[in-house]
């Protein structure tokens, strides 16, 4: 079965597993439509509330460590969270870091993760809805196609028949 995306009200692109959503009007929809894997607001939060002063990020390519603070900021292209050596983008090990930084409180860090599993849950469960929907469908048009051929035999079979009178 072909998977059909959720799009994004905003931007109508998929918004995929791995992209930070938010519900509008009991839709999903990007954070942040031109970087959907952005950190959300809670995360960036969190991040300048407990981490702004060690280290969040290493650039494998570089191998140098970086703090929020040293790290490089595209705002032509609104990218964030760079490396600023190789410029590459560091936003998923930023965000790994928040979830296993030992400086936030556990229960803070519990709720951060739960906050994020929570809709990482609601994007996998909107695509499984979709795709549920999209095979109801497929059934339904399939017994109106069935039910409309039966129709037009059963009027072929009452035209033959000399005792029934014409149609119309």
């Amino acid at each position: 079965m072909e998977e059909r995306e959720i799009g994004c009200p905003q931007c109508s692109q998929p918004v995929l597993p791995g992209h930070s959503a938010v519900s509008l009007g009991g839709r999903l929809a990007h954070v942040n439509c031109q970087r959907p894997r952005t950190l959300t607001g809670d995360e960036r939060a969190l991040l300048y509330y407990y981490c702004l002063d060690h280290v969040v990020a290493r650039c494998a390519a570089c191998a140098q460590n970086f703090g929020l603070s040293e790290m490089a900021v595209d705002l032509l292209r609104g990218r964030t969270h760079l490396c600023p050596s190789c410029r590459r983008d560091l936003t998923e090990i930023v965000r790994g870091h928040l979830y296993e930084c030992a400086m936030l409180p556990a229960e803070v860090r519990h709720r951060a993760r739960s906050l994020r599993d929570a809709a990482q849950h609601l994007v996998k469960q909107s695509r499984q809805l979709r795709d549920q929907a999209d095979v109801l469908i497929r059934e339904a048009e399939t017994e109106v196609d069935a039910s409309r051929r039966a129709l037009w035999k059963a009027l072929k079979t009452a035209r033959r028949r000399p005792d029934l009178p014409e149609p119309g």
